[in-house]
């Protein structure tokens, strides 16, 4: 602590741009003013790219805030929060940062917020070292929407790499506080599905062979599903640039969702995108866990602040999971336990993540 600011290494655990989200997230609305040092410092370009900047923006304007230090390959920000607002904001990376990395960020506080918002978040849609909006929307959402609040997302227009040009619009109310969560139950795979897409200049033979490949690949392990994953391509008024990828969404009979997913991009053979996309998801079905490796960290925050005990059964918790952990405990008083799951057969990797969560109200509502 610095007079009475909180002080977070970003150099450390998994070292990236997450620190950064799950921090100034939880800055924002515990009013915290922050003060991060070493940003991305094991990166290769190290400091804040623009979608890391992009987001810190959108955060200091949704509650007024005080940012310094928010340029392009900065290491160190101070960042001092005011009232959580809402109404209609804009973020653009300018480039194909991830749109979904920027409402990982700008979620918890809208959700805090005294009024509705409308987030305009421009960027990357299906980028690289990101979730895609696809797995935003098919996955993330109706997950996260068990703390207890709904959103609604609308791509507007799809981008990829290396130029972005995508936008979607998230609107969202706030809440007066958030249920915690139990998700303990994996259940039996009921149906697999998804979607591969191609964009641009490329050709929807592309988009049916990962889908064929992705098909087999499943096969294999899975006889007895019908899977349905449809090749489409994106009207051209609805996607800027070319790109192609795939996801595959499990979902169980106690209705969990589990996914896969791959990015095309050039010199990439499209069976090994389909291949690639079938082999996570098969991966995460192997392990038992009831959310799969991309969702597991993304539920950290909401957990921190919800008003209860949350217990989530997981596949191995990756080091951004055990990162966000880290990091939501130093900022808010939750505690978290994780434990090697002993229930089932001994060959299954499981683990229980328990909270007891901060039980936050929102001062505004």
């Amino acid at each position: 602590m610095d007079g009475d600011k909180v002080e977070i290494d970003g150099g450390i655990m998994e070292g990236g741009g997450q620190i950064l989200r799950v921090s100034t997230a939880l800055s924002c609305v515990l009013g915290l003013p922050l003060r991060v040092r070493r940003i991305r410092a094991g990166r290769s370009q190290p400091g804040l790219r623009p979608q890391h900047l992009s987001g810190l923006e959108i955060v200091r304007d949704l509650c007024e805030g005080k940012l310094e230090g928010g340029e392009i390959g900065s290491t160190e920000i101070t960042f001092t929060p005011g009232k959580i607002k809402g109404g209609t904001h804009t973020a653009d990376t300018k480039t194909a940062g991830s749109v979904c990395l920027l409402m990982q960020v700008a979620m918890p506080c809208v959700l805090f917020a005294a009024s509705p918002s409308e987030l305009h978040l421009k960027g990357g849609t299906n980028a690289e070292m990101a979730p895609q909006i696809d797995y935003t929307v098919m996955v993330f959402k109706p997950i996260v929407e068990k703390f207890n609040f709904t959103f609604n997302c609308n791509i507007k227009k799809r981008g990829y790499y290396p130029q972005g040009g995508g936008e979607v619009v998230v609107q969202m109310s706030p809440v007066k506080e958030l249920s915690p969560i139990n998700l303990t139950e994996r259940g039996t795979v009921t149906k697999i599905y998804g979607r591969a897409f191609v964009a641009g200049a490329l050709p929807i033979k592309l988009a049916k062979d990962m889908s064929a490949a992705a098909v087999r690949c499943i096969r294999k392990e899975i006889r007895d599903l019908y899977i349905n994953i449809q090749p489409v391509r994106e009207p051209d008024d609805q996607a800027f640039g070319t790109g192609s990828g795939i996801i595959v969404v499990a979902e169980t009979s106690t209705g969990c969702l589990l996914a896969g997913s791959s990015l095309g991009k050039r010199g990439k053979n499209s069976d090994k995108v389909g291949i690639e996309a079938a082999e996570i998801l098969l991966r995460n079905l192997k392990h038992g866990g009831t959310v799969d490796d991309s969702m597991q960290d993304q539920l950290i925050i909401f957990m921190a602040l919800a008003k209860g005990v949350s217990r989530v059964k997981s596949g191995p918790i990756t080091l951004h999971t055990q990162t966000a952990i880290h990091f939501a405990e130093q900022l808010t008083k939750a505690k978290f336990t994780v434990t090697k799951s002993e229930e089932e057969d001994p060959s299954k990797d499981t683990y229980i993540i328990e909270c007891q969560g901060m039980g936050m109200t929102n001062p505004n509502l």
